[in-house]
């Protein structure tokens, strides 16, 4: 009976934990799309980051505009974001919040401050 090469067996897994863990530090490039004609203020939030981290913070997105980002990708190539985003005129307040996973990449996601703030 034949039996396996204990040293075979190592180098194979060693090349499956490589490559899981080359997939994880892959990047997610997407772009948020103010789609409101006001401007608004933004935080995004890298939850597949270790720890989570805020990649953006109180950014000003004007209406109907875009900004490229990049994030971190998850174990099967995908972002996990949270975004919060209230209106940029004071004088007349509204917020939103959404928290998405599964983003893959050269996607395109909506932000916007269209419901009351809590």
């Amino acid at each position: 009976m034949r039996t396996i090469n204990p040293v075979l067996i190592l180098l194979g897994l060693l090349m499956v934990l490589a490559s899981a863990e080359a997939l994880a530090d892959d990047e997610v490039n997407i772009r948020l799309y103010n789609d409101d004609a006001d401007g608004i203020v933004l935080s995004l939030y890298d939850m597949n980051a270790q720890p989570p981290q805020a990649v953006i913070l109180n950014q000003r997105i004007d209406g109907f505009a875009w900004i490229p980002i990049s994030v971190t990708a998850g174990a099967v190539g995908r972002a996990h974001l949270k975004w919060s985003a209230r209106t940029a005129d004071p004088s007349f307040p509204r917020c939103g919040y959404r928290e998405i996973s599964g983003v893959a990449n050269e996607a395109l996601i909506a932000v916007s401050a269209d419901a009351n703030c809590r």
